[in-house]
């Protein structure tokens, strides 16, 4: 069987490397996406260590059009794309009266209508090889909500909805849509978070780990991103086609609370 292809958004860093990588190894081609400087540096070597055929895109998730042209870029290179993971996100922490009107826009856009736009780019070609896995990398704060991240939680949220409608929709064409909702997973995301929120407490950040950060993991770690990277390989299997329209937490039992 010829390789099948992925596209990640936001994987030129954080929980997005992390899953290119775990599907680099398992032999995918990877389409990269991201808005590093390096991005096409960071693409390119990890292609070269796993030996896969690569592809990078700098669409700015907040631009439909940049989305919808990464999209024919990866069918034109590779003929078909088997599996989406909308994973790119961005944060703001702020008081719901003080949150910044332009925050609220950029954060629905990137975090939400970009998984929209991908899905709605991809699912037809998808119905047409009668194959496809979308995966949607959402949050903890997809299923519960914390002080300060309106918009965040509003998102997140609203990706589980579009999760479950994606799944129900592909169902007759062999395409399973799920989400993974980590908890806390160490990036420069999260190192960001950690900036904002000892900002927002008025406490110092060594303090913020665990007394809010880590605050609702009953685990008090960071969850490890090579599990969801092993998480979005099996949801990507063709074994995988009856597992869908769920919302999968790695939360260190935040979610057994």
């Amino acid at each position: 069987m010829a390789a099948r292809t992925v596209l990640i958004t936001g994987s030129t860093s954080g929980i997005g490397l992390g899953i290119a990588r775990a599907f680099a190894k398992a032999k995918y081609n990877i389409i990269f996406n991201g808005l590093e400087k390096n991005g096409h540096e960071i693409a390119a070597a990890v292609a070269k260590e796993f030996q896969v055929d690569h592809m990078y895109s700098p669409a700015n998730a907040l631009h439909t059009d940049q989305l919808r042209t990464m999209v024919d870029e990866g069918l034109k290179q590779f003929n078909h794309i088997d599996v989406l993971i909308n994973n790119c996100g961005v944060q703001h922490v702020s008081p719901i009266e003080t949150f910044p009107d332009q925050k609220w826009d950029d954060i629905l856009r990137v975090n939400l209508s970009s998984a929209f736009f991908l899905t709605k780019a991809l699912m037809k070609p998808m119905k047409t090889k009668q194959f496809g896995r979308i995966i949607n990398i959402a949050s903890a704060h997809g299923l519960f909500a914390s002080e300060y991240k309106s918009a965040y939680v509003a998102a997140k949220h609203g990706v589980l909805g579009l999760t479950k409608v994606t799944a129900l929709e592909g169902a007759p064409f062999n395409i399973n849509c799920n989400a993974i909702c980590p908890g806390y997973v160490r990036t420069p995301l999260v190192d960001a978070q950690i900036r904002d929120q000892a900002k927002s407490h008025d406490i110092s950040e060594s303090e913020v780990i665990p007394r809010v950060i880590l605050q609702k993991h009953a685990v008090k770690k960071f969850v490890p991103v090579e599990l969801i990277g092993r998480l979005s390989l099996l949801l990507a299997d063709e074994i995988s086609a009856t597992l869908t329209g769920t919302a999968i937490p790695i939360d260190g039992g935040w979610s057994a609370q």
